[in-house]
């Protein structure tokens, strides 16, 4: 099998296994009917990225198409494009959460009652913000103070005022409570003749009650003697309970004590300022630090990753320079806080590595005569090469690129059309080409089948006759939501 039909093979086939398993964990419909979208309205959405997903208790049904501030200016405006029809009621909620502690953010959507009217198209969900890192730190501080605050309090007591007012406060009520008695004098020589009143009526029953409490006592004599055992146990458990809550109390005695000399954490931080100090300053450093993950974990999310796998046939190029094939793997770096871009990768081409080949012929003539004839020529061998460049972004998206092109310096523009489904790209490199052969130039179109699968074609070294090909080929191109989606669907 020839070279060419080879590398042909593998390469159609790694686009395969590639769009198939792009094909089933994305769920990937090119013809699909158009998605529905429904906006959402927030007072915040930071560290919310576009293409972020949107679950419906924990499943993933669509992706944040694009984020804006609302009509008012004052709130942020989020499109979310739903991947799988929602019935959505009235009473629909959004929220904005984290998956963990510190992962990716996305948008779960809470549906409204069942029995609900449905929502009318056009409706904007209002939108729930969970309390950020920076909220939390506040409340923080907030009980740092209240603490400052009840440690101060201790010391400004005034024990001897209080004193004073409970003894005031004794005399009143005493006073009272003898006004109370004068005022009630004839209720209670009232109270005292009925006393004598029952005294009488208890003289009399005295004799039946003393005999009906013989009988009574002697029923508990008779239960006592048959469950003795299981009285003296309880008994004994009684005696061990005490002895526990009389150990505890003096273990509560002994430290409310350290707390009043002083000792301990909790003593010198209520009766020290140099320990509540101390605390402050504490609570200032774990601020800051968390202050500082925060800022570094945001200036992370902010980075925007691409990976680009890509193939395409060459039928102009001949077997003698080389298979007529051409694969390369790209990486897209977009900070998203300014104008800069950086692109890195690696391509397999057919023209890649240049040889010089003499070939020499001796001819020997009838006469003796012999004639030897040396001829030199350059080929073309296929190599990888590696290419590395500094972008530039318009706010038009003209993308303008310069660096290390196959190997050789160049550059390269590119610039999108129709909502960036179709892209142009223009290079121009390895401009010191041997035997005044004229610089690399290449035409390249790209056309989105959908956010993950395109199609290229266009025409490759078009200055120089021997090299020209048009040129027809596919990738795939999976953004950093994509890779961390495919991660966490493998199982553990």
């Amino acid at each position: 099998m020839a070279q060419a039909v080879k590398v042909g093979l593998f390469a159609a086939i790694c686009l395969v296994v590639m769009a198939v398993l792009i094909w089933n964990v994305e769920q990937i419909n090119p013809f699909a009917p158009t998605q529905a979208t429904v906006d959402a309205v927030f007072d915040s959405v930071a560290g919310l990225d576009e293409k972020a997903t949107v679950r419906v208790a924990g499943v993933r049904v669509g992706q944040v198409e694009s984020l804006g501030l609302g009509p008012n200016g004052r709130n942020a405006r989020v499109v979310i494009r739903l991947e799988k029809p929602l019935d959505l009621r009235a009473g629909t909620i959004a929220r904005v959460a984290n998956l963990g502690l510190l992962g990716e953010k996305y948008i779960e959507i809470l549906p409204g009652p069942a029995g609900g009217p449905p929502l009318p198209p056009g409706s904007i969900l209002p939108g729930e913000t969970p309390p950020s890192i920076d909220d939390a730190m506040a409340k923080l501080e907030d009980i740092g103070t209240s603490i400052q605050k009840a440690t101060g309090s201790f010391a400004n007591v005034d024990l001897g005022g209080s004193i004073e007012r409970l003894a005031k406060d004794l005399e009143l009520t005493s006073r009272e409570i003898r006004l109370m008695v004068a005022e009630n004098r004839a209720a209670v020589r009232s109270s005292v003749g009925n006393f004598d009143q029952a005294s009488a009526t208890l003289a009399r029953e005295l004799p039946r009650l003393a005999d009906q409490m013989n009988r009574t006592l002697s029923q508990i004599e008779t239960i006592l003697s048959e469950n003795r055992a299981n009285v003296a146990g309880s008994t004994e458990n009684i005696h061990q309970i005490t002895d526990k809550l009389q150990t505890s109390v003096d273990n509560l005695n002994a430290i409310s004590g350290k707390i009043a000399r002083g000792e301990g954490t909790i003593g010198k931080l209520v009766n020290s300022e140099e320990a509540h100090d101390d605390l402050v300053k504490t609570l200032d450093s774990i601020q800051g630090g968390v202050e500082t993950l925060s800022g570094t974990l945001g200036a992370i999310n902010r980075f925007k990753m691409d990976l680009d796998m890509q193939a395409a046939y060459l039928p102009g190029i001949d077997e003698a320079d080389g298979t007529g094939s051409r694969s390369q793997f790209l990486l897209d770096v977009d900070p998203q806080d300014d104008f800069r871009l950086y692109r890195a990768g690696i391509v397999n081409t057919p023209l890649g590595k240049r040889r010089e080949k003499t070939r020499v012929v001796t001819v020997t003539r009838p006469d003796g005569t012999v004639e030897t004839t040396t001829t030199g020529s350059l080929e073309r061998e296929r190599s990888y090469q590696v290419s590395a460049l500094f972008g530039y972004k318009t706010p038009q998206d003209l993308r303008l690129w310069a660096g290390l092109i196959e190997s050789s310096g160049g550059a390269q523009v590119e610039y999108p059309l129709w909502d960036k489904r179709l892209w142009l790209s223009f290079e121009a490199f390895d401009f010191s080409r041997p035997n005044d052969e004229a610089p690399h130039l290449r035409f390249t179109t790209r056309y989105q089948l959908n956010p993950n699968i395109y199609v290229i074609g266009g025409y490759d070294d078009f200055l120089e006759g021997r090299y020209d090909s048009l040129f027809l080929g596919g990738g795939i191109r999976w953004s950093d939501d994509n890779i961390k989606y495919l991660l966490g669907s493998i199982p553990k």
